[in-house]
């Protein structure tokens, strides 16, 4: 079965409170929706924007403790979102507090009938563990969807080779790749790793960024990037692998219709070996279902 794919770069824009942020994403769910897609991505801490309808100036900890406190709330209304347009949503990741009082970059999946799971970020940056303090979440998970299974990288995970490695071992053959970053050298980093795990794991990448400028938040201050979605560099496929992007810096949605059949057909019989021929393999990631 085929996979209608709708990738947001999110624009950054400051709401007015819960209420007024998830219009302004319901209205994404509506426009994918209205595009045919089976899912939306949105990118990694786009709920972040959410904090600046609470903090008045700029203050990374404040803008922090305002979206950590309103995360639950935040993930009930992508559930019920999810579940009243009848589409596989993947609002992006939301910093949450464990029972262990730990603060983690989790991503929701959830499917049009409101089931869901999560993905953490396993990997921080500099900035989440100097600044913020964000504890390194759970290993790869793959999870078990009505188009196949499915790999989630956020952000800098995916310049880690042996995670996404983990998720295609498991079976998923898209991995969606939620990304923030505020300089085209972040952007370019992330779109760069997730073309080589589409290249080394002959799968399915897709990279959804935030854009925008926000000069009331510290934390989305600045916002590059555009989507795009890989394949593999081989036969059935573009010469470079890409099969789909859009504008720098531009909020549009970007469609993309992925074909496992056609993957299965290039996997079958490639030009060469990628996703077989790998010397030293990490366990399979585990496969959860959504609940």
């Amino acid at each position: 079965m085929t996979m209608r794919l709708a990738l947001s770069p999110f624009p950054i824009r400051r709401p007015q409170g819960l209420d007024d942020f998830l219009s302004a994403v319901e209205r994404l769910v509506h426009d994918a929706k209205a595009g045919g897609a089976d899912l939306l991505v949105l990118p990694e801490y786009a709920s972040m924007a959410l904090a600046g309808a609470f903090v008045a100036a700029p203050d990374v900890a404040a803008e922090l403790d305002a979206v950590v406190s309103r995360a639950e709330a935040l993930v009930a209304g992508f559930r019920a979102l999810a579940r009243a347009h009848g589409l596989l949503f993947l609002p992006g990741s939301v910093p949450m507090r464990g029972v262990d009082g730990k603060i983690r970059n989790r991503a929701p999946l959830i499917d049009g009938n409101g089931r869901m799971a999560f993905q953490d970020k396993r990997v921080m940056t500099r900035f989440e563990s100097e600044r913020w303090g964000i504890a390194p979440g759970a290993s790869p998970s793959v999870f078990e969807t009505d188009f196949g299974r499915l790999g989630i990288a956020i952000c800098y995970d995916s310049e880690f080779p042996q995670l996404t490695r983990a998720q295609v071992l498991a079976g998923a053959e898209t991995i969606l790749v939620p990304a923030c970053t505020d300089s085209l050298h972040g952007f370019n980093r992330v779109r760069l790793s997730a073309r080589a795990r589409a290249l080394e794991n002959q799968c399915f990448t897709a990279v959804a960024p935030t854009t925008g400028t926000a000069s009331w938040s510290a934390a989305l201050d600045e916002n590059r990037g555009y989507a795009c979605v890989f394949g593999p560099v081989d036969r059935g496929f573009p010469e470079d692998g890409l099969l789909a992007r859009g504008a720098l810096d531009a909020p549009d949605l970007l469609f993309a219709t992925l074909d496992p059949a056609r993957l299965a057909e290039t996997r079958a019989d490639p030009a060469v070996r990628n996703r077989t021929d790998w010397p030293d393999d990490p366990a399979p990631a585990p496969v959860v279902r959504l609940t």
